[in-house]
């Protein structure tokens, strides 16, 4: 994306209110839009980045990242995941097996509120209604599996081995 017309137009529009003052305001605009480019352009380019920002909030876990190149930004979009369909998957794997609660967890249930965006609510009722569970019953079966599958082996995070501290993980 350039820049370049958006300083130009600010520079057009500066002078053309300069014109009104006479003289003085003109020689005083013209010496000012040079000093002024630079922090124009950090300007849009802030006010880009925070536009990115929010937008990939709403694209989670897509993303979008603004890179600058030159004098100009770029926009680096990575997409959300290609999610396969519930046929797809019941033919690469076998069923999931429900929760079933370790025996002699006599706490019974607890009650928590998430929020989650909306696109993850309605992808999340989704995948629920397609396996023929509830929403509830869909995410504690999707938490067990997530913690199961995390006391194998964590992908991301920090801890401790044997006293020492070690990082695992992915750099964007």
């Amino acid at each position: 994306m350039q820049l370049t017309p958006y300083v130009d137009t600010l520079r057009h529009e500066l002078a053309a209110a300069a014109d009104a003052g006479g003289d003085e305001a003109r020689a005083l605009a013209e010496r000012l839009t040079s000093p002024l480019e630079s922090a124009t352009r950090l300007i849009l380019l802030n006010a880009l980045s925070a536009a990115m920002d929010e937008v990939t909030r709403e694209l989670a876990p897509g993303s979008v990242h603004v890179r600058l190149r030159g004098l100009d930004p770029e926009f680096v979009v990575t997409p959300t995941p290609a999610h396969e369909t519930y046929e797809e998957a019941a033919e690469r794997e076998s069923p999931p097996t429900p929760y079933v609660p370790p025996e002699g967890d006599e706490s019974g249930a607890a009650r928590i509120n998430l929020r989650l965006p909306a696109h993850l609510k309605t992808r999340a009722e989704e995948a629920a209604g397609q396996e023929g569970l509830s929403v509830n019953a869909w995410l504690v079966r999707a938490v067990a599996a997530a913690l199961d599958s995390g006391e194998r082996g964590r992908p991301t995070g920090r801890r401790r081995h044997g006293g020492q501290q070690g990082y695992t993980g992915w750099v964007r």
